[in-house]
């Protein structure tokens, strides 16, 4: 769940879709609701329009998925370093 105070606005999304890139042999996925968007895309993270409270889930796939994953659950947990 989003417990950062704005949620997934530009400036957390795009920290999330840089260490998504990082992981290029790991494929990410972001869900909301029904709704999945690739989690390298600044403009599909985006277009879910996660605001406070918003539950997500997030999907990796791939050779680097444990750490990957461990990255963008720190950031998450962090609340996106804003507060």
């Amino acid at each position: 769940m989003l417990t950062n105070k704005l949620g997934l606005h530009a400036r957390p999304a795009s920290h999330l879709v840089k260490i998504a890139a990082k992981f290029k042999d790991t494929t990410v996925e972001l869900v909301r609701g029904g709704e999945i968007v690739n989690g390298k895309s600044i403009l599909g993270v985006m277009m879910l329009a996660a605001g406070p409270g918003t539950e997500l889930e997030i999907r990796v796939d791939g050779p680097s998925e444990d750490d990957c994953l461990s990255e963008l659950t720190e950031l998450v947990r962090n609340k996106f370093y804003e507060d």
